[in-house]
């Protein structure tokens, strides 16, 4: 499993660059990050490689984070990797609540991050069906 912080900004011009540049002032290395937002607010999901510090100094900043886990599979660049990974949660009956991916990572293959309704019983699934799972420390680009 990997954490995650989910941060909670204004859905305004510079709200994720104040977010990247409390990060890039610290020397925290941002992995992954995806946006998902409404018309007044937005959540960004990211992967950076010092979470705790990164949490702490932006809840200091004023922003409201949560940190929670998730899976992030390795997938050969191919037609239909993410389809066949996608059909192993979904035959055991786990639904799929997010997904995104870290894509260049220094020639290894991509990342797929994945946060599923029982984390635990998707990465067992994934990992009897031959699937690399990464652990926070193998996510880095």
């Amino acid at each position: 499993m990997i954490r995650q912080l989910s941060i909670f900004i204004q859905n305004e011009i510079g709200s994720v660059a104040r977010v990247t540049a409390i990060l890039k002032n610290n020397n925290i290395n941002l992995r992954a990050i995806a946006s998902f937002d409404t018309p007044q607010f937005a959540i960004l999901r990211m992967v950076v490689d010092q979470p705790e510090k990164a949490k702490t100094l932006l809840i200091d900043s004023g922003f409201a984070v949560t940190m929670s886990e998730a899976i992030a599979v390795e997938l050969e660049d191919k037609p239909g990797v993410l389809h066949d990974l996608l059909q192993v949660i979904a035959d055991a009956g786990i639904g799929v609540n997010y997904i995104y991916s870290i894509v260049f990572r220094n020639g290894k293959v991509p990342l797929i991050i994945i946060n599923t309704d029982n984390l635990d019983k998707s990465k067992e699934l994934l990992l009897e069906k031959g699937y690399a799972v990464a652990e926070q420390g193998d996510v880095g680009l």
